[in-house]
């Protein structure tokens, strides 16, 4: 027997297999891609975080070797610009890896002994190395994330920048209370300022009215002294009198001199008086006279224009009859206190259904001014009670006499149980002719005021509002309230028809 030939042993044999591997570009990237002597597990944290620059920066130089991209990033120092740290993590955080486990297949697909087979270990061998590829990825992620979280640069770094940012808030914080601190100080100038202008003024108003006082003080001296020498000259010279009686009137006339003429006058009649003498005394006592009478006849005119009847035709009111307070006291009992513009609807009421041939309007001033007298008034003693009882008789007489003639016009009493019928008309049919009356603009207006004043909470509402409309009945208000909601609806419904 011959030497046992063993392929796996054999050089030629190994020669050939690793040269079909390593001289085919792919199958290469697949047998370097699980390279035994290269190891996926990751640093200790604890150890990196008290020797990170050495143990990190082994990790990741025997990591670069999976690249795709080159040079790849070294870690670098504790001196390392920020720049230079930011773009290592950065190119990290984007690695590219270049390793894939197809030399890991369970299976060759071609192996299989038909196509379907060949592609079902295909898509099994693609999964299996998608997972493995994943796998690597997440340890790429994890080894980036760890050296991330414990580099002592990125730490200070964030401190830097954390620093800035509070060194940008107190800039801020001190920008914005030297804003305020400034505008405090320019409010705090402009008071100071107007509050200066204001004493200034006050000083240069004081001022004025200082020297205003002083110059009429002044001219109260001058007056006073005018008028002393004045009398003293008139008194020199007697008065300028002839007789007893002349001396008395002229003191008088003095006096009024002294009292009625200003400073300039005085001393234009002292220059009178010291030239003329008696002359021209006698003129200016005349002229005060004279100017005393005319200031007297002008006070009496004023006060008569003052008087005049003016007032009075304005303050003059048209006498209330009887028939129109007994309208103010139903009108205020159908508006109650509380309606809307109570006494200028009371006022309306009464105008609408006044029977004053006097064609007098009333307005709400004048009728709420009445109710107050009426209020005060002592009816006991009021005369509208006299002319009440002197009526009484009369207004028997009248309603028993409308009374007969009512009952003499109407038709005997039938047995009958229907209705009774004149001349083919039915009572019904009377009524209901009577109730077809059309309402006029006035009852209409009265009725929807009515309605406002009374809502439905109003337990007899539709008493009150028919007693608010003298010419209709509770069933005429109601049939026409019916009517304005059918006719409302009506219109609803031919909009939306529309």
């Amino acid at each position: 027997m011959g030497e046992e030939i063993r392929p796996d042993d054999d050089y030629f044999t190994c020669i050939t297999r690793a040269w079909e591997i390593l001289g085919n570009p792919m199958k290469r990237r697949s047998y370097d891609s699980v390279d035994p002597y290269f190891s996926d597990d990751l640093p200790d944290e604890k150890d990196c975080k008290n020797n990170f620059y050495v143990l990190m920066g082994k990790a990741f130089k025997e990591n670069a070797r999976w690249s795709t991209k080159k040079p790849v990033p070294r870690l670098g120092g504790s001196d390392t610009p920020r720049d230079k740290v930011e773009k290592f993590y950065s190119f990290w955080y984007d690695f590219d890896s270049w390793r894939e486990y197809s030399y890991l297949d369970e299976e060759d697909k071609e192996s299989g002994q038909d196509r379907d087979m060949r592609k079902w270990i295909e898509k099994k061998n693609k999964a299996t190395r998608a997972k493995r590829k994943k796998e690597e990825m997440a340890r790429i992620r994890t080894l980036v994330d760890m050296a991330y979280n414990i580099d002592p640069r990125i730490k200070k770094f964030q401190q830097e920048d954390k620093d800035k940012k509070t060194a940008a808030k107190k800039a801020k914080q001190k920008a914005a209370k030297e804003r305020q601190q400034e505008e405090e100080r320019i409010a705090r100038d402009a008071a100071e300022k107007e509050r200066l202008e204001r004493e200034k003024r006050e000083i240069e108003e004081k001022a004025k009215l200082d020297a205003l006082k002083q110059e009429r003080e002044a001219q109260k001296k001058a007056l006073r002294k005018e008028r002393k020498a004045l009398r003293d000259f008139c008194k020199a010279n007697n008065y300028f009198a002839q007789n007893l009686e002349e001396i008395i009137r002229h003191m008088e006339s003095v006096e009024k001199i002294c009292e009625l003429f200003k400073l300039v006058q005085l001393e234009e009649a002292m220059k009178k008086l010291q030239s003329d003498g008696r002359t021209a005394f006698i003129s200016i006592m005349e002229e005060t006279e004279k100017k005393i009478e005319a200031e007297r006849r002008a006070g009496v005119i004023s006060s008569d224009m003052r008087n005049t009847p003016e007032k009075q035709v304005k303050s003059y009111t048209a006498p209330w009859s009887e028939n129109d307070l007994q309208l103010l006291i139903k009108a205020v009992n159908l508006f109650p206190a509380g309606t809307n513009q109570r006494w200028e609807v009371v006022a309306n009421f009464i105008n609408q259904h006044s029977t004053s041939s006097t064609g007098v309007t009333r307005d709400a001033k004048e009728v709420l001014a009445k109710a107050k007298d009426l209020q005060s008034t002592d009816f006991s003693k009021s005369s509208l009670k006299e002319q009440a009882n002197k009526k009484a008789y009369d207004n028997f007489i009248a309603e028993k006499k409308t009374k007969e003639s009512v009952e003499d016009r109407m038709p005997a009493v039938t047995e009958r149980l229907d209705h009774p019928v004149s001349n083919g008309v039915s009572s019904e049919q009377k009524d209901s002719k009577k109730e077809a009356q059309p309402w006029t603009p006035a009852e209409q207006k009265l009725l929807e005021q009515a309605l406002k004043t009374y809502p439905t909470s109003v337990p007899d509402r539709w008493d009150q509002i028919a007693a608010c409309i003298p010419t209709r009945t509770k069933k005429e208000c109601m049939r026409r309230y019916k009517e304005l909601v059918e006719l409302v609806k009506a219109k609803k419904a031919a909009q939306v028809m529309k």
